[in-house]
């Protein structure tokens, strides 16, 4: 089976070493696979490369569509798992786009990589098949609030909130970028009991000026709500680049 993969260059894919910038990994080693095609189309979406293609209206604050052969890169599976071992890493973080749209093609591949931890970076609104769920360590679960521009019926499907707030490898990171976005955690919060200390706020931002801004007012709000707080460690490191 093939995989859909971004790219970093012209015909070469987003598969790379690089340490975890977000949620309860950060700092870790790991190796980065990103996919392409999302199902959710947020406005401030900083992977518009791996869906805003040229002919889909769907908004986004950039404005900018992309050309679909430029970038996307289809691989066989075991291909793509050949590179990931080259970069000799214990552990991969697989992200997208929404990885799990490709479910079985990632199945096929991490059988090819028995002895690697496995992330999945998921938006929440698709389930992992038992062929997949079965190779997954840890699920970066990222609902999409009011603010990026997704509608509720289609970005919090109660009953997939429900099987990751349930399940202990999921960890909840919600994006934010004005203080009132944190009363819609709080709900989400009060419906779905998130486990204590699997739920993670993290300002909305590309460059290290408007992180820190918000940070300063997010912070607070985590220490009042119990909330743990997530920077953009590769924000600070590499900027706002793709294959970091």
């Amino acid at each position: 089976m093939q995989l859909t993969l971004a790219t970093q260059a012209a015909n070469e894919p987003e598969i790379f070493a690089s340490l975890q910038g977000e949620g309860p990994s950060a700092g870790r080693p790991v190796a980065f696979l990103r996919l392409s095609r999302c199902n959710l189309a947020c406005v401030w979406c900083d992977t518009a490369y791996t869906w805003h293609f040229e002919g889909d209206a769907r908004p986004h604050r950039g404005g900018e569509t992309f050309d679909r052969g430029a970038n996307q890169l289809k691989l066989e599976a075991r291909e793509v798992a050949d590179r990931i071992a080259a970069l000799g890493q214990d552990r991969l973080v697989i992200t997208g786009g929404e990885p799990l749209l490709q479910a079985g093609a990632l199945a096929e591949m991490l059988q090819h990589l028995p002895d690697i931890a496995v992330e999945i970076e998921t938006n929440g609104t698709v389930a992992a098949p038992p062929r997949l769920d079965v190779r997954i360590d840890q699920f970066n679960v990222s609902p999409k609030l009011a603010h990026s521009g997704n509608p509720a019926e289609l970005a919090l499907l109660p009953e997939r909130l429900d099987a990751y707030a349930a399940d202990p490898r999921a960890f909840f990171k919600f994006v934010i970028a004005e203080p009132t976005d944190v009363e819609e955690v709080l709900a989400l919060q009060e419906r779905y009991r998130f486990r204590p200390g699997h739920v993670f706020l993290m300002a909305e931002g590309t460059d290290s000026e408007t992180l820190r801004a918000r940070e300063a007012w997010l912070a607070p709000l985590c220490l009042r709500h119990g909330f743990r707080l997530s920077d953009r460690l590769h924000i600070h490191l590499y900027g706002d680049t793709r294959g970091t």
